[in-house]
């Protein structure tokens, strides 16, 4: 297929698209180059135009009320997590009381373990990816460490099969119920960060709970890309970080989901600190931690204010507009992400370019990676110098991400143009 009837599809389609005044909403990057192309989504999202307005707000709050401010501003810096949590609960699809925004990833992980990594002798191993984040091994693997496991041992780790890059859901199911007896708990990413694969987490849930194990979830990769019902799917825990598909700004708050049958398990060990705990006495200063009740009862410390007004700001913009409306466009521009893969494929059978993504959109998010064997590293920083703007993972991965809220077709015709340029050496 030519470059012009590529174009000539994705004008057609853009203009149907019902989002497109979104794009406007964003800041994209200046880097230069002749055109733009924006496909790290799922590294760092785009700043919503909105976030300068609404941190501005608390800085000009902060300089009229000092500490007062607390109560005293617009949003009351006291309970300021809370105007977060309504639009959180959306996204992830948990209840109010089962969602609350605090700390970063890989710190809110840590504290749910220490609720629902309870191993003993019996039962302390954990299924997990293969090839998962790196953040994600190494807390499993300093978990196993910190209660006297050797992680070789404690976790179980389930791979593609031989020539694959999916892992196949029969096998970690098998797995679940062959170790069910010393199952602690089944542990993945909702998202693969390397391929996309979704899996089905209220199947892998409903597997865990079957032999007794806890099922929790990093969805970094999860939150804002694909529709979640952690509370349908019965979910004991989940944490994600706000700066990928959530678009909060480098590094900002995270959340978490702690299911509502845990939210009054108050002999639940934990980690305690003065914002978890009940906010009736909080400031009477008194010795004795008593838990909150529901997610809130994980947090530790008051919030971020300036980085949660700046979540705020890029959550309205999900509650404005909605997972379901976002998610039918997402499987608008993958489709087409995937046809221009192919034709690429096609028009240049020596680069040994494949997709390596799912090609059921049910098993995907607005992920889709591509395997290049035939070049390296330098290809992918040719892409960047040419103003698409990616992410690459050792030794030849591209992953390519167009986020429904400010990427279109139009986007994709630029990436596949750079790149047939690039892989024919002009």
């Amino acid at each position: 297929m030519t470059s012009k009837a590529l174009a000539e599809q994705a004008a057609i389609k853009d203009a149907q698209d019902p989002l497109a005044p979104l794009r406007d909403e964003f800041y994209f990057p200046e880097l230069g180059t002749a055109e733009l192309a924006y496909f790290s989504g799922h590294s760092l999202g785009l700043q919503p135009k909105n976030i300068g307005a609404a941190v501005n707000a608390e800085l000009k709050e902060w300089a009229r009320y000092g500490v007062e401010g607390h109560f005293h501003a617009d949003k009351p810096w006291y309970s300021y997590h809370e105007e977060l949590t309504p639009a959180m609960a959306e996204i992830v699809g948990g209840k109010n009381s089962e969602v609350v925004c605090m700390n970063s990833l890989t710190t809110n992980l840590h504290l749910l373990f220490v609720s629902f990594y309870r191993p003993n002798a019996q039962r302390y191993k954990i299924i997990s990816e293969a090839r998962m984040f790196p953040s994600d091994r190494y807390l499993l693997e300093t978990q196993a460490r910190f209660h006297g496991f050797d992680p070789e041992d404690a976790i179980i780790e389930i791979g593609p099969r031989e020539g694959e890059w999916l892992i196949d859901e029969e096998d970690i199911l098998e797995a679940i119920a062959t170790h069910g007896d010393q199952l602690a708990l089944v542990f993945f990413g909702g998202v693969n960060y390397i391929t996309g694969q979704r899996f089905d987490m209220a199947r892998l849930t409903q597997a865990a709970h079957a032999v007794g194990a806890i099922a929790g979830f990093d969805l970094a990769h999860g939150a804002g890309n694909i529709p979640l019902e952690l509370n349908a799917w019965d979910v004991d825990f989940a944490a994600w970080c706000s700066y990928k598909y959530l678009n909060s700004g480098p590094g900002n708050v995270g959340g978490v989901f702690v299911h509502e049958r845990h939210g009054q398990s108050f002999d639940l060990p934990r980690f305690g600190g003065w914002w978890g705990h009940d906010k009736v006495s909080r400031f009477q200063m008194k010795s004795g931690f008593k838990p909150m009740e529901g997610a809130e009862g994980w947090q530790l410390s008051n919030a971020p204010i300036l980085g949660m007004a700046a979540m705020k700001a890029s959550l309205d913009v999900f509650h404005r507009v909605g997972m379901t409306a976002l998610r039918a466009k997402s499987e608008t521009l993958t489709a087409f992400l995937e046809q221009v893969i192919d034709t690429l494929a096609e028009e240049h059978p020596n680069a040994g370019l494949r997709l390596i993504s799912s090609r059921d959109t049910a098993r995907r998010g607005a992920q889709l990676s591509i395997e290049v064997s035939a070049y390296d590293r330098q290809l992918f920083e040719s892409l960047i110098a040419a103003g698409v703007i990616a992410d690459f993972r050792e030794p030849n991965i591209i992953r390519i991400a167009p986020v429904p809220l400010y990427n279109n077709c139009a986007d994709i015709v630029t990436f596949y143009r750079v790149m047939s340029t690039l892989l024919s050496g002009d």
